[in-house]
Order: structure tokens, then sequence, then C-alpha cells
């Protein structure tokens, strides 16, 4: 409803909290995705994190817990490139969030580096299967426990699902960005507009937020000439930190974004602006 009176409007800090949501985070134990699960414990949300790594699942969502005060977050196993492994999640996710989920992040990943002229079949399909078609199986298994009471859905795409890589930035086949990864990215930002549209009836909000240059803390080690071209290429002059998407993540997620759907949110240092 609109407020005419702003003192009667709610307060920033009511919008971005995220008490008594539903959350589920699937990849919530990895680089990015370990920091959006940080931000919606912060914020209070009840937390479920799934990823293939069940053992890594248990031991961050204890960590999580430990951080903040009456944080609740279970860990469960899922394979995204199987469509059974996804049914058993939500199964298992249902009596957990009292069969109503109100938030869902897309955060899971795993690929193989290669380049345009090694790039096989198999190659090509892993990427898909992860990047694009884990993401649509997630979302049709999850809108069931959110058609009741509306929700948000938060994909993680990239900046490469909207331009391309820049070929001189690569040195070796190990650190290149493979065809597959920003063909399946794009097709996630399109998907996330088309359900943005035929979700909307139900209340259910859908957005992305593509990341910039995030590389691992393993690469950052054994090239760091790799790192410092992409410092150099960006506007900020810097490469992401992990902690630097737990603001979009928290404004999509909650009240604060009550009024944006369909939209990409870059956390690229700028790196899409030339």
């Amino acid at each position: 409803m609109p407020y005419s009176d702003p003192h009667k409007a709610p307060t920033l800090a009511e919008l971005l909290s995220l008490k008594g949501r539903k959350a589920l985070v699937i990849g919530g134990a990895g680089l990015l995705g370990g920091e959006i699960t940080h931000a919606l414990a912060e914020l209070g949300a009840r937390i479920v994190i799934a990823s293939r790594d069940i053992d890594k699942c248990r031991s961050f969502a204890e960590g999580v817990c430990g951080r903040y005060d009456g944080a609740k977050v279970d860990s469960l196993g899922v394979d995204i490139t199987e469509p059974a492994s996804i049914r058993k999640l939500f199964e298992d996710v249902a009596p957990l969030v009292g069969g109503r989920l109100d938030i869902l992040v897309n955060s899971g990943w795993s690929g193989r580096k290669n380049t345009f002229e090694s790039i096989s079949d198999d190659d090509w399909n892993l990427d898909i299967e992860v990047c694009l078609n884990g993401v649509f199986r997630s979302i049709k298994a999850a809108v069931p426990l959110m058609k009741a009471n509306g929700g948000s859905i938060v994909s993680i795409a990239s900046m490469y699902g909207h331009v391309a890589p820049d070929y001189r930035l690569y040195d070796s086949e190990r650190f290149a960005n493979p065809p597959s990864y920003g063909a399946a990215k794009a097709g996630v930002l399109q998907l996330t507009k088309y359900l943005a549209s035929f979700l909307s009836p139900h209340a259910i909000r859908a957005n992305c937020i593509s990341p910039g240059p995030f590389p691992f803390e393993s690469t950052q080690k054994e090239n760091p000439d790799f790192v410092a071209r992409l410092s150099a290429k960006n506007p900020l002059n810097r490469i992401g930190n992990p902690p630097d998407l737990k603001g979009a993540a928290a404004l999509l997620c909650s009240d604060a974004g009550a009024y944006i759907t369909g939209q990409n949110i870059c956390v690229d240092g700028g790196w899409g602006v030339w």
C-alpha cells in the first residue's frame, strides 16, 4: 500500500529485516554463495544451504550459526546436474521451512577451464547443465513452496553473460574463460526476465546479480600477473572481494527491493561500462 506520510513508512531497518523469512541458498557454502548466506543470516532469515559437498556445508553452517545470535542454518546435499537430486533436495527442504519458502538463491557452480579450441561437447554440456539447466530445475521445484506467500528468487549470473571476455587477459588455458560459461549465464539473465513476467501473478520476484572478477584465492596466489590485468581493466582498479555481494543480495532478498523484479545488478567494479 502507498505511504503518503513518510513518518508512517517502514524504516530502512524494517525493510531489510528478514526475520521470519525462510531461505534456501544453493551453493551457500561457496566463495560467493557463502557471503550471501552470511548476509541473510545477519538479517535474521532461517536458512538452508545446499551443495555437493555436504561436509563443507555442515562446517560452514556451524560457523554461520556461531557468528550471529539466534541464527539457524541447516545443510543438505544436492547435485544440480541431476534432476532426481534436486527433487530430493526440495522434499527435504519442505519440512525444514514449514512448507513455505520466501527466498531462493541460485549460486551453485562447478566447471572446467578450456578455450574455444579445446572445449569438447562434454565440457559444453557440463556448463549448460550446472549454470542454466540446474537453475531452471531448482526454480521449478521451488515455486510450489513460494506461490502462497510470494517471495524472491535471486540467481547469480556473470558479467560474461552480457559482455565478452577480453582474450588478451588470458595467458593459458588454465585461467581461460570457456565459451560455455558465458552462454549459460546469458541464458540465466533471459530466464530471469521471463520468470519476472510469468511469476508476477504469484508475487514472486526474480532478479540476477552479475559479479565481475572475483578470482579464487588460489588463482590470486598462482597467477598474480593475471589478477593484476583484471584489476587494471576495471574502472575501480581492483578485483572483487566476496563481501562486495552482500549489499545487493540484501536488497534483492528483502522488502527493500520489493519493487524490483526482472533486473540484473552488476557488482563488477564498473567492468561493463567500457
